[in-house]
C-alpha cells in the first residue's frame, strides 16, 4: 500500500550524471546509477509518500521529456518536475509542446522547473544564458501558447511569428518554478513570473532564510500574497549511508559546484564561505582537467566516484552544516532547520527514495508542532 502523501518533501531522482548500464563492480548504491533505476525511483518515491519528485536534464543520457513522459505513465499521484531545464535548450514552441503533452499523459502534474544554467556548461552546445527579461517573456508567451492562444512577439526573448500549439490541453497549465540562489535581481523576477522556486544544494538553512527572506519580500513589494510562492529547497541527504559513498553524494558534489565559476561563486557568497579554500580546489582542478583532456567543467568530466580525492579539499565544516548526514533523527534535525528557515518543501538530494524511507517515516512521524513549521503552501 502507498504510504500517506506527505507535502513538504519530495524527492530528487538520479541527480549527477548517469549511466546507460551498470557496471558489475558499483560500490555502493548510488556509485553508479542508469536511467531506468531512475524511472524505478519515481515509482518508489510515489509509493512511499514524497510528494514531488524532479529531474534535472542533461543532453546525454537525461532528456527530461523522455524521462519524465516514461515516469509519468509508471505513476498516477506524484508530482513530476524538471529541476532543471534552461530556456536557451528549447525553442519556446518545443517547451510549450513538452509542458502540454506532460499534462496530457500524466494528468496535471507536471511542474516545469527553468533556470538559466551556467555560461560554461552552455558555451559547449552554442547557446546563451538569457536574461531575467527574456525568460520573463519566455514563461509568459509559454502561458498564453497552453492557453490556446496565436502570437506575434519581438523581443528578449525572440522573434516570433503568429506562433500557436493549435491542439491544447484542456485543463490547468503547468506550474512554473526556477531555479536560483534567490538574490536580489533573481528575487525580483521571480515575484513577477513563477510560482515557486527551486533553491539548490549545498546552501546552509541561514543562506535558506537569506533567499526566502529576498524572495517573499520581493512578493510583498509588487503586492503579491508571498505565501502563492512554494519554496523549494534542495539537501543532500545520506541517513545511515557509509562514509565514503555519504563523501561521494556531498563533498565530490560540492566539487562540481565550485569548481563552475559561476554557479561556485554564487554558493560562496549565499553562504559567507572563504573564497581561499574553493581556489585551491579550482588550482586542483585545472590540473586534473587539463590530464583528462582539457574538459572546462568537471561535471562533464568526471563522474563524483572519480573525484573522492580533491574532495578533500572541500571544508568539512561546510558539508556538514548544508547537508543532512548521520542517522535518520540527525537527519530529521538537519532538514527541520531548513523548514525552520522558511523552506515549504525539502527535496532529498543525491540519496535515492528508497535509501530515504526511514528518513521520509521519521519525518511524517515527527510533531505536529514542526510539521507546519515554515511558510505556508
Amino acid at each position: 500500500m502507498p504510504g500517506p502523501v506527505v507535502e513538504d518533501i519530495s524527492a530528487y531522482l538520479v541527480a549527477g550524471r548517469v549511466a546507460s548500464h551498470l557496471p558489475a563492480d558499483a560500490s555502493d548504491e548510488t556509485a553508479v546509477r542508469t536511467v531506468r533505476q531512475g524511472i524505478d525511483d519515481a515509482v518508489q518515491a510515489e509509493e512511499l509518500g514524497f510528494v514531488n519528485a524532479w529531474f534535472s536534464e542533461r543532453w546525454n543520457l537525461k532528456e527530461a521529456a523522455v524521462f519524465l513522459g516514461a515516469a509519468g505513465v509508471r505513476t498516477e499521484r506524484i508530482g513530476l518536475g524538471t529541476g532543471l531545464v534552461s530556456p536557451a535548450r528549447r525553442h519556446v514552441l518545443h517547451m510549450a509542446a513538452f509542458g502540454a503533452t506532460m499534462q496530457a499523459v500524466a494528468g496535471p502534474r507536471f511542474i516545469l522547473g527553468l533556470g538559466r544554467g551556467d555560461h560554461a556548461y552552455l558555451r559547449h552546445e552554442g547557446l546563451r544564458t538569457a536574461g531575467f527579461d527574456g525568460i520573463r517573456d519566455y514563461v509568459d508567451i509559454l502561458r498564453r501558447l497552453w492557453a490556446g492562444e496565436t502570437l506575434d512577439y519581438d523581443g528578449p526573448a525572440g522573434t516570433y511569428r503568429a506562433i500557436k500549439l493549435g491542439d491544447v490541453y484542456e485543463g490547468p497549465p503547468p506550474r512554473v518554478y526556477y531555479g536560483t540562489f534567490g538574490l536580489p535581481k533573481a528575487a525580483a523576477a521571480v515575484a513577477q513570473t513563477f510560482d515557486g522556486v527551486i533553491l539548490p544544494p549545498m546552501m546552509t538553512p541561514e543562506a535558506t532564510a537569506g533567499s526566502v527572506r529576498r524572495l517573499r519580500e520581493a512578493c510583498e513589494r509588487i503586492d503579491r500574497d508571498p505565501a502563492s510562492l512554494r519554496i523549494v529547497q534542495c539537501v543532500v541527504t545520506a541517513p545511515d549511508l557509509g562514509e565514503e559513498e555519504a563523501r561521494t553524494l556531498a563533498h565530490a558534489r560540492a566539487v562540481t559546484y565550485l569548481q563552475a565559476p559561476e554557479y561556485g561563486n554564487s554558493l560562496l557568497r549565499v553562504n559567507g564561505w572563504d573564497r581561499e579554500p574553493a581556489e585551491r580546489l579550482r588550482e586542483a582542478m585545472r590540473a586534473r582537467q587539463a590530464a583528462a583532456g582539457g574538459d572546462e567543467l568537471a561535471d562533464t568530466a568526471f563522474h563524483r566516484r572519480e573525484l573522492l580525492e580533491p574532495a578533500t579539499l572541500v571544508p568539512d565544516a561546510w558539508m556538514e552544516e548544508s547537508c543532512a548526514f548521520g542517522d535518520v533523527p540527525a537527519c530529521v534535525a538537519a532538514l527541520q532547520r531548513y523548514r525552520d528557515a522558511g523552506a515549504d518543501e525539502i527535496a532529498t538530494y543525491g540519496s535515492t527514495p528508497g535509501q530515504n524511507a526511514a528518513l521520509l517515516e521519521a519525518w511524517r512521524a515527527r510533531p505536529a508542532a514542526l510539521s507546519t513549521t515554515g511558510a505556508t503552501r
